[in-house]
């Protein structure tokens, strides 16, 4: 099932991608959810799965505009240098433990929606990543239960601005320029996507592919990711994991690519779908 988030008619609600169009889970599950996130911590998917089976869809995709998948995680955590290619380009090296930084709610825009270029910078560079929602909430969470606690998968761009990130060794403020990550267009629920299935990440600017991967090329697979940031704080449904990106960002070409105004930049995941965003000039 390929569940969102939105707004519509200035009121923002969730709800199911039918072959018709969305179902609006508000109203099919009898507005016992509040949003999104609160259904997942109910565990109530399946309950939304039977609510909108054989039922019609409420309105068309294009009246509504898309929000980030989760609005308000309680946490965004991103995985840095995680395939082989990403660190040889950035003059790294593997190491033994994966690294993390934070990334805040209102970073974040959803399918569709533009990100700005700021005032600030030029140097606006995409990382096409596959972002992982958490379900069920745990603390030291094993690596054999990791997959246990995933409630879907989604894709996510987690864009920087390049010569903040360089400012100082803490990447944060080139991280969380407000509305330069992309997230969406949908979570595809867990039950689609078995445990250890082999997904294919890709980045496309304008059309060009810019980075490839699998995810057996990562160097901590998402279940160590997992069990690694529910070490530091229990992770609860609705947080997402944003697992890395591979070779080919912009500022690592020569010359360096930056995307600007009139550019798109999709990520695609195979089984889950393709996230879409224009650039645009901060107003």
């Amino acid at each position: 099932m390929k569940l969102i988030s939105y707004e519509r008619h200035g009121s923002h609600g969730f709800g199911a991608i039918t072959q018709g169009g969305i179902v609006d889970l508000g109203v099919a599950l009898n507005n016992r959810y509040a949003d999104l996130k609160a259904l997942i911590a109910a565990d109530a998917i399946k309950e939304a799965e039977q609510a909108v089976a054989g039922r019609k869809a409420d309105f068309p995709e294009d009246s509504v505009t898309f929000l980030p998948v989760i609005p308000q995680p309680g946490k965004i955590w991103c995985c840095g240098l995680n395939y082989d290619e990403h660190v040889r380009e950035t003059n790294r090296e593997v190491t033994e433990m994966p690294t993390f930084f934070l990334r805040v709610a209102d970073s974040q825009v959803g399918q569709g929606q533009a990100i700005p270029v700021p005032q600030e910078s030029t140097q606006l560079d995409y990382e096409g990543e596959i972002a992982v929602i958490i379900g069920k909430p745990g603390r030291r969470i094993a690596e054999a239960a990791a997959f246990d606690h995933i409630a879907g998968y989604s894709c996510y761009n987690d864009a920087t601005i390049r010569d903040w990130q360089r400012h100082t060794q803490q990447w944060g403020p080139g991280k969380n320029f407000w509305r330069t990550g992309g997230f969406g267009p949908w979570m595809v629920t867990a039950d689609e996507i078995p445990a250890h299935t082999q997904l294919t990440l890709v980045t496309r600017l304008n059309g060009q592919e810019m980075q490839r991967a699998t995810t057996d090329m990562m160097i901590h697979s998402i279940q160590r990711q997992i069990a690694y940031v529910s070490a530091i704080a229990p992770l609860q449904p609705g947080d997402v994991i944003v697992t890395g990106t591979p070779g080919g960002v912009g500022a690592r070409r020569q010359p360096p690519v930056w995307m600007k105004p009139g550019d798109v930049v999709e990520v695609e995941i195979d089984k889950v779908g393709v996230l879409r965003n224009p650039i645009v000039s901060e107003a």
